[in-house]
């Protein structure tokens, strides 16, 4: 869903999160998350990480950009587009290098 239309007191499903489509929710699934509560407390690199496990595909570097939006919207942030992500997901993985 597009963040504009994200509503905290609307979040039953998975693509009731920002940036979370269809696609995205079945990603999602395949970590074991079903609900968005369950995104609390998460680690995104770690979920990036463990979806290319999982599917023994390497994943989108954009992939780690929704899970940095999704965890830290749970954690209480405001919404936000997921390419707002995208400059701190290339320092994050620049440093694991």
């Amino acid at each position: 869903m597009h963040p504009a239309k994200v509503h905290r007191d609307r979040l039953h499903e998975l693509t009731d999160l920002p940036n979370i489509g269809r696609a995205m929710a079945e990603d999602l699934r395949l970590l074991g998350v079903h609900r968005p509560e369950q995104l609390k407390g998460m680690d995104p690199l770690e979920m990036y990480k463990r979806l290319q496990a999982v599917t023994g595909k390497h994943q989108d570097p954009c992939v780690l950009d929704v899970f940095l939006s999704v965890t830290r919207f749970m954690n209480g942030e405001e919404p936000r587009c997921w390419w707002e992500y995208t400059q701190e997901r290339k320092r994050m993985l620049e440093s694991i290098r």
